[in-house]
């Protein structure tokens, strides 16, 4: 870890303001900035691609319902919600062990192979016959998809310094809100194909054909690291390497190895489990309403070609507040606050969504409006947080791919959004704002104890000499995040 000033390092903890990459010279400046134009042409948008089709692959379940695919099966109503959760129960304790897998065999090989698996298991939706096929099929789509986001993610980090890194992970996660604007144009348009098919079945054979036509190129288009970028000037790839092991003060390869330690560490962070239930309880809104939403809104009267082509509005909203909000959090260096109004907004267009009467249904879909403007906004930022809070890149990934289980909250949704609720869904409604508040006041406190700790470490230093200092920062004693001298974001 490289020498930090003693002043400097001081005032950090003591006003809990932290670090990270800063160019030196204003040349410097311009060309850190030139390489995250390029990182942004040639990697974030393949990735986006990617995590585009991903979520409509998992939401379209949601939008085949609205065409008959459980009445055309003859499945059972609650179908759709027992396949959803059994996809959730594979995908989400999967996806730890996932990353590491990733880690070992490369990150940006293994996109590539387990997008291809969940595009094949896509296209075979459309010859699924019976509700015990569809549960399989979930099931190992959940297998395939399980690592995904986290590998993704941590994939991310390793081209963008933590400053720069949020608004790109909301750019990323910012296609799983378009999924469902583009989903909902998708769908319409597959159930007006006069085929010999059902719609349903045009919807899935054209987003799994799609799905495994970009997974195929994956694995050549992706770099397997900043200073492997085919793309980059041997200068580029020099200064991709340097600011990225300034950024995270690790050792020059601690990026590519994934050790014993990392794993033992992670496990035993207690900043990722102090926040993990709070972002678990928001991700119910993003994880399992927004599947359901189709339904919802052709519980307000609308037919299923038009209900599908309602759910683009809301998603548009969301993903335009989502970049805005992203972008002012790595601005201003600040997360917290962020995430708070975000969740503030879910509050307010659940109370609009089921206090309004079904007979104001315009008006009850402004609140679904309201309550998508806010929804995504708190996962891809407690993402950066996370990520800017842990310097060692191997631990990292694993913490990362932990704190994929808030996709908790997708089994959640699909336990609360029940047909036997509809077409009002008061209950479901009514228990996710209450769920959106406890984690409202979880993050609010998680503020308060990074900010405690800050304050500890910052005593730490003050009794410290600046060759103990020194020590510390060079030691491995303490690792990573947990030396007296690492600063929390907040």
């Amino acid at each position: 870890m490289a020498s930090k000033d003693v002043s400097h390092l001081r005032e950090g903890l003591r006003t809990s303001k932290q670090g990270g990459y800063i160019p030196a010279t204003p040349e410097e400046k311009l060309h850190s900035r030139a390489l995250n134009r390029k990182f942004d042409l040639f990697i974030l948008p393949f990735c986006v691609v990617i995590f585009l089709f991903n979520g409509l692959d998992r939401s379209n379940l949601g939008n085949a319902q609205t065409d008959g695919f459980t009445s055309d099966l003859k499945l059972r109503p609650e179908a759709i919600n027992t396949a959803t959760s059994l996809f959730f129960t594979t995908f989400v304790p999967l996806q730890p062990i996932s990353v590491i897998i990733g880690k070992k065999v490369g990150q940006s090989t293994y996109i590539g192979f387990i997008t291809l698996g969940w595009g094949l298991l896509t296209l075979s939706h459309a010859w699924v016959k019976t509700e015990p096929q569809l549960i399989a099929v979930r099931l190992l789509i959940g297998m395939f998809e399980a690592g995904f986001y986290p590998t993704c993610v941590s994939y991310l980090s390793l081209f963008y310094p933590r400053f720069d890194l949020a608004f790109r992970i909301a750019l990323f996660y910012g296609s799983y809100a378009i999924a469902g604007a583009f989903g909902g144009l998708v769908a319409y348009g597959a159930f007006k194909i006069d085929g010999h098919l059902h719609g349903w079945q045009y919807l899935f054979i054209i987003e799994g054909t799609i799905t495994i036509g970009i997974a195929l190129v994956a694995p050549f288009w992706l770099a397997k690291a900043p200073g492997q970028s085919w793309f980059l000037t041997p200068e580029e790839k020099v200064l991709a390497d340097r600011r990225m092991v300034t950024d995270s003060a690790a050792n020059e390869d601690s990026r590519f190895k994934l050790s014993r330690r990392d794993v033992v560490e992670a496990i035993k962070d207690w900043k990722f489990w102090a926040v993990l239930p709070f972002n678990v309880l928001s991700s119910v809104a993003p994880q399992g309403f927004t599947i359901f939403m189709p339904i919802v809104i052709k519980g307000l009267g609308y037919s299923g070609p038009t209900a599908n082509l309602m759910t683009v509005p809301p998603y548009v909203v969301g993903a335009a507040l989502l970049l805005i909000f992203a972008y002012s959090s790595d601005h201003f260096r600040e997360r917290t606050l962020h995430i708070l109004a975000g969740l503030l907004l879910v509050m307010i267009g659940l109370i609009m969504a089921f206090c309004i009467p079904l007979s104001y249904p315009a008006a009850r879909y402004g609140g679904i409006i309201v309550l998508l403007s806010g929804t995504f906004i708190a996962s891809p930022i407690t993402v950066a947080w996370l990520a800017g809070n842990t310097p060692e890149p191997g631990k990292r990934a694993i913490v990362l791919g932990m704190n994929g289980w808030g996709n908790l909250g997708g089994i959640i949704g699909s336990e609360l959004f029940l047909a036997r609720y509809g077409p009002s869904y008061i209950f479901p409604l009514k228990v996710t704002t209450g769920l959106i508040a406890v984690s409202f006041v979880g993050y609010a406190a998680y503020y308060f104890e990074l900010k405690r700790w800050n304050s500890y470490k910052a005593k730490k230093v003050a009794s410290m000499t600046p060759e103990e200092i020194e020590e510390e920062n060079t030691n491995d004693v303490r690792y990573a995040d947990k030396k007296w001298t690492f600063v929390y974001g907040v």
